[in-house]
């Protein structure tokens, strides 16, 4: 079985069975440990967009909230992306729907919740849950917990029932879950895990290579991370081999003068994802995309597979 964690860590299935004891730290860190994979699987499928981490931290609740159900305890990867990939089945299926996502569409947008009373008899001890809720403001906690937690799963009864429009019930559940991923992820510092250091050493590289392009030295950085057969594949579906393309692509978005600015890095051990701002001339706006992100796969330290993901514009 493929191993995700360092020698000396936790496997999955510790960190699975004491989430289910109640440690917070087990479960900030089997999410931080997933959470390059999950995200980059929903990207996959929906593409660089606000719905793709949407559908990450909708997985990453329904999962935790169901992490009982787990049978194969080192199985989690899998059963992690298994979760993220249904969740971005359902928003692919909202989005063909040319209605707006109003009280007649959010009626039938299906729950993927189990019995509310049962999790509120299997969670009502489980003090990392309800610690992460109480960092919530009232409003976000109150439409989370209906959501997930009291019964009305349905985003119109939920917002019948607070007397607010469908939109604000689903703007209050993104935010409430980012907010709630945030708090629960901020625990795995204190778990004894490298996701951490990861993070810091892939943010450090991918600035290194961005501030190389921008000097035109991207060749030689490439050269120490990059595999010389790296396979990349381009927003267009087109893929090519090695280091050339990618230095002539970046070079020449610089000659027109486009920046490229590190806006977040998402890494584990054997993955990473770089999200970027580019930055457009101004005389050129619309030159490129207002941002992108690089899904890099890693084998032995070595960057082997690139896939280039653009944020479509507004």
């Amino acid at each position: 079985m493929l191993k995700t964690h360092p020698p000396g860590a936790p496997s999955d299935g510790d960190l699975v069975r004491a989430a289910r004891a109640g440690e917070t730290s087990a479960v900030g860190l089997l999410l931080a440990r997933h959470r390059p994979a999950m995200l980059a699987v929903a990207t996959g499928v929906l593409g660089h967009v606000p719905d793709a981490e949407d559908a990450v931290q909708e997985a990453a609740l329904v999962a935790l909230l169901r992490i009982d159900d787990l049978r194969d305890v080192d199985a989690a990867g899998p059963w992690l992306r298994s979760v993220v990939r249904n969740a971005c089945r359902m928003r692919r299926r909202a989005r063909s729907d040319l209605l707006p996502l109003d009280e007649q569409h959010a009626d039938r947008l299906p729950s993927v919740e189990p019995d509310p009373a049962d999790l509120l008899d299997r969670y009502a001890s489980r003090d990392w849950l309800w610690a992460a809720l109480g960092e919530l403001p009232t409003d976000l906690r109150l439409t989370l917990v209906l959501r997930h937690l009291g019964g009305l799963p349905a985003y119109r009864d939920i917002a019948t029932t607070l007397q607010i429009p469908v939109g604000t019930v689903r703007s209050r559940l993104s935010e409430a879950r980012r907010r709630l991923g945030t708090a629960l992820l901020a625990t795995a510092e204190a778990a004894h895990d490298d996701v951490a250091a990861v993070t810091r050493a892939r943010r450090g590289e991918a600035a290194e290579l961005l501030a190389a392009a921008d000097r035109g030295e991207l060749g030689s950085v490439l050269g120490e991370g990059w595999s010389p057969l790296v396979e990349s594949t381009w927003p267009r579906g087109h893929t090519t081999t090695g280091h050339d393309y990618i230095v002539r692509a970046l070079a020449a978005d610089v000659a027109d003068g486009v920046h490229h600015r590190l806006a977040d890095v998402v890494a584990g051990h054997d993955l990473a994802l770089w999200e970027i701002e580019l930055l457009n001339p101004p005389e050129d706006p619309d030159h490129c995309p207002p941002g992108a992100l690089w899904v890099l796969r890693l084998e032995d330290g070595l960057v082997r597979r690139a896939h280039l993901f653009h944020r479509p514009r507004e």
